[in-house]
């Protein structure tokens, strides 16, 4: 009895190192952010007094010369620092913008990049809402825009909006119609229980809320049309704003008309605590054994399912 209860010990600290060295279920350590800021040096290197427990509890972490602030306000051109608290002990540079080719994410029309690290496509049908995360606490639906020029037998499809669903709230991050693209205007509407609300250009550029459960904050990465989305303990979400430029429409002849560039949403995502069963177009990608079923090595691995995944709004 007792060599049996070892063996399953043995095997239950195996499945949880494994499942945290892939990155699809660390448990979310809040640890991380929890810090007071301190006053930067004269360099302009960002400080900060680390309030965890644990071996990092009262150290003073310092921002590297390389990149010596957390927001940095020429997002495009800088990276940020990235502290954490934890166990980990670190200060990193970072980029605060959206991979499409890492893990988590969700861009052009639309391809994927599972929690597994395989890339795929996923169609869907324009108008049409999916189902990207089902989750115990998390619910993640995604609103496609498309088009489809005569002689096609599918639309091309892109990810217009997100509504993330967690505990009894619903926050919507998404793309405004547009007819002509320019750089200097905003095109991201975020919304709260229904209500649009307006992210800061100044100071901190974030709006933020705190619930009896967690917090949230949407914090722009750049002045206009990219947010970091944070739900503390359930999602990250970074998310940018495009259009589709008359040099793309033409080379994969979308046929696009004339007023409407199609603006849609390049996101990657990083998620806490999910469990063994989640499901989704990408949630399932994230599950302990997950094989994709999707043939690898050709141009355009395709994902089915749209008839499963598909949502009614």
């Amino acid at each position: 009895m007792l060599r049996v209860l070892v063996i399953i010990i043995v095997l239950v600290s195996v499945f949880a190192v494994s499942a945290t060295e892939k990155g699809k279920k660390g448990a979310y350590d809040a640890a991380s952010t929890n810090y007071k800021v301190l006053s930067p040096l004269g360099s302009g290197q960002e400080r900060v007094q680390c309030l965890a427990r644990g071996s990092c509890n009262q150290k003073i972490l310092t921002c590297p010369k390389e990149c010596p602030e957390r927001k940095p306000k020429m997002n495009k051109k800088e990276k940020a620092c990235f502290i954490d608290c934890s166990s980990k002990c670190e200060v990193t540079c970072k980029w605060r913008k959206a991979n499409c080719n890492g893990y988590g994410s969700l861009c052009y029309d639309p391809r994927f990049v599972g929690g597994d690290g395989v890339m795929f496509y996923f169609h869907g049908n324009k108008d049409g809402n999916f189902a990207i995360v089902s989750d115990e606490n998390l619910q993640i639906n995604a609103h496609f825009i498309g088009t489809r020029p005569a002689g096609r037998t599918r639309d091309f499809t892109w990810v217009q909006a997100f509504s993330v669903m967690f505990d009894s709230h619903n926050l919507v991050i998404a793309a405004k119609k547009v007819s002509f693209w320019d750089d200097s205007v905003d095109s991201l509407v975020v919304r709260w229980n229904g209500e649009e609300v307006e992210v800061p250009t100044g100071g901190e550029a974030e709006w933020r809320i705190n619930l009896e459960e967690r917090e949230v904050v949407v914090e722009r990465t750049d002045e206009r049309n990219n947010v970091r989305v944070t739900v503390s303990g359930i999602v990250q979400m970074d998310v940018q704003v495009r259009p589709i430029g008359k040099e793309e429409d033409r080379v994969h002849k979308y046929q696009l008309p004339e007023d409407d560039v199609f603006a849609h949403l390049e996101t990657q995502f990083k998620f806490f605590n999910l469990s063994d069963l989640v499901e989704g177009v990408l949630g399932k990608t994230y599950r302990p054994g997950y094989v994709s079923p999707v043939k690898v090595g050709v141009p355009m691995p395709m994902m089915g399912g749209e008839d499963k995944y598909q949502t009614s709004s």
